[in-house]
């Protein structure tokens, strides 16, 4: 275990970091989800959602992209950042250089939704479009290497982490007596952050991670004792598509996260009509999978308990979210049924 990184997220940090970014990061509400499937047929009578799905560009991003932004040198300021994303974190990059006068230069997968695509130019940014996976963050390292642009990681850093950690810091200020807190996981920067808060302000809480069955790289890596990379990712919950865990993440999670589940692709769609219909909330994939999580595989262990849900995000295009929820359709019964 990595005790330097560990102790660079203390909870002073935490609190540190989250006061210097509270003028420009949205401090996001926590509702009650209430509603006949989560409290009478689940058996659950406390669940709490954390909106994130309310913060700056749409998703939890903004919060450790603007972390990244604010502790530029004046230097690294003129030459501006640069990002390499499929979707939600160029937009939150964008947002961020904007925010705080400096300029950006995305890279984002050609194949990405066409609706993040033109989020993250409005947001001011210069998108460049690339092939996936090794030609997308290849060019975004050329871009640092040939302006001098700063390479902002879309989950992996000590930074990125202490912006995400205000989300725990905030969920248990609110509600210091909750029991559990359900994360969605993707490369590792939300879970690491929020469970390293939750955790060392409460350490009863137990923290539990979900990723989609064909993109559970940090499963994997915590079964393994050490960051592993898929072969292949196949889900449609994108923004949790990173194919592998890094260090900084996987030893925060295997400090703070009592367990990993997993959840299909039909039980997010599923998960998707909850929210809904439930919640009255039209969530992306990525957000859905939490839920799914509690319904599920979390259900009898969390039974009876008072439950916080991160709701991590909202960026889609309704075309895909009405597609989303035919497939969800078919899917709901056996998702809220034992």
């Amino acid at each position: 275990m990595d005790e330097v990184n560990l102790n660079a997220v203390s909870l002073e940090a935490i609190r540190s970091r989250s006061e210097e970014l509270r003028h420009a990061i949205r401090r996001t509400p926590v509702v009650p989800l209430e509603g006949p499937v989560i409290t009478s047929a689940l058996g659950i009578d406390h669940v709490a959602l954390k909106l994130e799905c309310f913060q700056h560009t749409g998703t939890f991003k903004a919060r450790g992209a603007f972390s990244n932004v604010r502790s530029l040198s004046e230097d690294q300021c003129r030459a501006g950042i640069t990002a390499a994303s499929a979707g939600n974190h160029a937009i939150a990059a964008a947002w961020a250089a904007r925010a705080a006068g400096v300029s950006a230069k995305v890279v984002m997968q050609n194949n990405a939704n066409p609706f993040r695509i033109a989020r993250a130019r409005a947001e001011g940014a210069e998108v460049i479009l690339r092939d996936p996976g090794p030609a997308t963050f290849g060019e975004a390292e050329r871009l640092a290497r040939d302006e001098g642009r700063t390479f902002v990681h879309p989950f992996d850093g000590t930074e990125t982490v202490l912006g995400t950690a205000a989300i725990g810091l905030e969920l248990m200020q609110d509600l210091p007596d909750l029991e559990a807190v359900v994360v969605s996981v993707g490369g590792g920067g939300l879970i690491s952050g929020v469970a390293a808060a939750v955790k060392q302000m409460n350490p009863n809480c137990q923290v539990y991670g979900v990723e989609p069955t064909g993109a559970d790289s940090m499963s994997r890596s915590l079964a393994a004792g050490h960051p592993v990379t898929l072969d292949k990712v196949a889900t449609i919950a994108d923004s949790l598509g990173p194919p592998m865990a890094l260090p900084l993440g996987h030893a925060l999670c295997a400090a703070y996260v009592d367990d990993m589940v997993t959840v299909t692709d039909d039980q997010i769609c599923a998960a998707m009509i909850t929210f809904a219909e439930e919640a009255k909330l039209a969530v992306e994939p990525a957000a859905a999978a939490a839920l799914a999580g509690l319904l599920q595989p979390l259900r009898r262990r969390l039974q009876g308990k008072s439950v916080g849900i991160i709701v991590c995000g909202a960026n889609i295009d309704a075309g895909t979210y009405q597609s989303q929820l035919v497939r969800g359709r078919d899917h709901i019964e056996a998702l809220v049924s034992f």
